[in-house]
């Protein structure tokens, strides 16, 4: 691991740089191109901060929905790993037509909510913060 600048500190003095110095001095399509780069560089800051607590937060949920005990792994690696496997079980239930209707259904419908709003918050630079 490195001290100082951490990553998320070099991809904001990116994004701030291309926002600030670059994007203002260009025009037309490349222009376009320089704020595109600085939002990607965004969303990745944005991403890589909550990165854990947010995978944290949906192995909860999924745990729940697929009935899974025990206690969130550690680590965020080990936390990707789960959610996909607890994804990949409740998508197999509702493949099977678990979630077709019932209160599994009406839980299954506000967990897939709730994910679409954590990755609209990364995604969008005007989420940001509220």
């Amino acid at each position: 691991m490195q001290d100082r600048p951490t990553a998320l500190e070099l991809l904001a003095a990116v994004r701030e740089f291309l926002e600030a110095e670059v994007v203002p001095a260009l025009a037309g399509q490349r222009r376009f191109h320089a704020r595109v780069a600085a939002n990607v560089l965004g969303i990745v800051e944005r991403e890589l901060a909550g990165e854990e607590a947010s995978l944290a937060e949906e192995w909860q949920r999924l745990a729940a929905l697929v009935g899974e005990p025990g206690d969130a792994p550690a680590g965020t690696a080990a936390l990707r790993t789960a959610v996909r496997t607890l994804t990949a079980t409740l998508a197999e239930r509702i493949r099977a037509g678990e979630a077709d209707a019932g209160p599994f259904a009406a839980a299954v419908r506000a967990h897939v909510r709730w994910s679409v709003v954590e990755k609209l918050e990364v995604a969008s630079p005007r989420r940001q913060g509220g």
